[in-house]
């Protein structure tokens, strides 16, 4: 999180709690009693308790600043407190039951908002509720207009962006809204998915047609045995590290995401409006974060969603800007393309993305 922001919830925490009303508290106690009996709930950014206590038990409390878990714990005093970043949690994978975070994921810039919720999505157990408010509007920067405690940085967020980041963090999505419109508020569960791993700065946006039942329960795209994408991209060098996407993004510049998030055995059981859907937030996707190159990977996607007649290769039409590639898919059940077809097809990719 922006850490100029988090000293200034050091130093005036308690001026900070002492201004601020619990004005969803009934929403935090049916948040509570919608998780798992005995589940560990969390509350992400907690501030000074004003919803920890609400939230049932066992829960965690995490916030950035000490000094706000101070006054937490002098609240609930059954809480454990936990110091972290909400960009990186320190939960074991699929240990969180359920997530709540009340004015906390817009403290950082929009473009990281990914691969912090790409973190909680590797927390938290299918189907865990998830319950998140930020400051709603277009706003970045730390001059907040009204903001009482000047210099916080900000990251304002309206409906379609945020429910797009949530969806491709691999979350369903119930609702999203804007309360009293000052905050935009979304409610989701916890898919049997995999979250995008984009960010800024990305040379190579690789697009799979969605994720495979076997990839999402191990977290990590491509990771059937037998399954080609990552062998050939460490032969084109396109990658450094094999079934390591974190590594991907913030060292090779190379980003994954999916047409469609909903996890399948087959890419067949999709419904073709899945594709069309899946395309349009890959689109405002590539609009957003400018990668110089999108790489489709399984050509029956993109022949559903945009060209019946593709081939293979460097597609005539561009997406939101970004050159369009489109290349056979990488499972091990496409015997006609072999591995070494396919790591021409990345090379090609990398080469365009110089």
């Amino acid at each position: 999180m922006n850490r100029s922001t988090v000293e200034i919830y050091e130093q005036a925490a308690g001026e900070y709690e002492a201004r601020r009303k619990a004005w969803r508290r009934a929403d935090a106690r049916a948040f509570g009693r919608g998780v798992t009996t005995g589940g560990v709930r969390v509350d992400l950014g907690c501030g000074g308790g004003r919803y920890t206590k609400e939230l049932g038990r066992p829960v965690v409390a995490v916030d950035a600043a000490r000094a706000m878990l101070e006054l937490t714990r002098s609240q609930v005093p059954a809480c454990l407190p936990v110091q972290a970043d909400l960009e990186r949690l320190p939960f074991r994978d699929g240990s969180v039951h359920g997530a709540w975070s009340n004015m906390a994921y817009h403290h950082f810039p929009r473009e990281r908002l990914p691969m912090a919720l790409a973190s909680l999505h590797w927390a938290t157990a299918v189907g865990a509720p998830v319950d998140i408010t930020v400051v709603h509007g277009a706003y970045a920067g730390t001059a907040l207009p009204m903001d009482d405690f000047p210099g916080r940085y900000f990251a304002c967020w309206e409906e379609q962006p945020l429910a797009d980041i949530v969806i491709g963090a691999g979350f369903d999505v119930e609702t999203v809204e804007v309360l009293d419109g000052r905050n935009t508020h979304v409610r989701a569960r916890r898919a049997r998915s995999l979250p995008d791993t984009v960010g800024a700065g990305m040379r190579v946006l690789v697009c799979g047609l969605n994720p495979s039942e076997y990839s999402a329960d191990r977290g990590v795209g491509y990771a059937r045995p037998g399954n080609r994408f990552w062998p050939a991209a460490l032969q084109a060098k396109l990658v450094t590290r094999t079934l390591d996407p974190v590594h991907a993004l913030m060292h090779d510049g190379v980003g994954i995401t999916d047409l469609a998030k909903r996890a399948t055995v087959r890419a067949s059981d999709l419904h073709p409006d899945e594709y069309r859907a899946g395309l349009a937030r890959v689109e405002r996707l590539v609009a957003w974060l400018q990668p110089r190159v999108v790489c489709f990977v399984g050509l029956d996607g993109w022949r559903t969603a945009v060209d019946r007649k593709a081939v293979p290769g460097r597609q005539p039409s561009d997406i939101a800007g970004a050159i369009a590639y489109v290349m056979p898919s990488t499972s091990g059940l496409n015997a006609r393309t072999s591995l070494a077809e396919l790591t021409n097809h990345l090379r090609a990719v990398k080469k365009l993305a110089r």
